[in-house]
């Protein structure tokens, strides 16, 4: 029987590198994106190596977090899956990064978050993946035993200069993944949350002082480099297999040892002498 994968945030960092793997593996590939034109070349050569793997890649380029839209796709997965077999969705990963990066406090209205742009991020990066997984259940596309994650961030229990919204949002994700792992237990689906060590993606170069996050986690890293988006795509491969069916509503880390260090200074780790 045909696997399936739907991503959403499909076209760069985690989503990307997890479509490619995926595929690598014998999955197909629905992919949903929201990119302009100046970005489609990097989408187009995601879709080119999921396609030299054989296996098929259906990318929409729309909002995720549009209702509309979102059940239009919805609606013409179920129709393209309508057939032999009649295959599901057996891994849904959410990895959408589009927020509004402002502090929450300002005497200055325009320089300070709105009650809209806190509400935007929120369901982008957050309550977007309950959405997704009510259209899946109730149109009967998620597999049984299939697999659920949220991309989640140390933002969601530390503080990163302007990232209140975003640091919300990721709080929220995890929760939500723990509801999902509990109501959707009796269909043996799993859902975790994955905590990336600091990566050099898109999403990470449009926060604030990012370059002195990307130092400190150089510096703090055991193995001495940032985490990358395969990192990530491996550690999702390997929760696919059945033999993760017991690991569930977890947020589990994936950054080499880095959020375990505490201090900046020298390296974590000198060379063993």
């Amino acid at each position: 029987m045909q696997k399936w994968a739907l991503i959403l945030g499909a076209s760069s960092g985690f989503g990307g590198a997890s479509a490619v793997a995926l595929a690598q593996n014998g999955y197909n590939i629905f992919g949903i994106h929201l990119d302009r034109q100046v970005t489609m070349p990097s989408v187009n050569q995601i879709v080119k190596k999921i396609e030299k793997t054989n296996q098929k890649a259906v990318f929409f380029n729309i909002n995720a977090a549009d209702s509309i839209k979102r059940n239009d796709v919805l609606d013409e997965i179920r129709e393209t899956l309508t057939g032999k077999d009649n295959p599901k969705i057996n891994v849904l990963i959410h990895s959408l990064a589009f927020g509004t990066l402002k502090p929450y406090i300002s005497k200055n209205p325009n320089n300070c978050i709105s009650p809209a742009q806190m509400q935007m991020t929120l369901d982008v990066m957050a309550h977007s993946l309950v959405y997704w997984t009510q259209g899946l259940v109730q149109r009967d596309l998620l597999a049984l035993g299939g697999r659920i994650f949220g991309l989640t961030s140390a933002g969601s229990h530390t503080v990163i200069p302007s990232y209140g919204a975003v640091s919300a949002a990721k709080a929220s994700l995890e929760a939500h993944i723990r509801q999902l792992a509990v109501e959707l237990g009796v269909m043996k689906v799993t859902a975790n949350a994955i905590l990336a060590g600091v990566t050099d993606t898109p999403a990470l170069r449009k926060i604030p002082g990012n370059e002195k996050m990307i130092h400190s986690a150089q510096m703090k890293n055991p193995q001495n480099r940032l985490t990358t988006p395969e990192d990530v795509a491996k550690a999702i491969i390997l929760l696919c297999d059945e033999k993760a069916d017991w690991i569930s509503g977890n947020v589990l880390g994936v950054d080499g040892g880095e959020y375990i260090v505490n201090f900046i200074g020298e390296k974590a780790l000198q060379p063993i002498k």
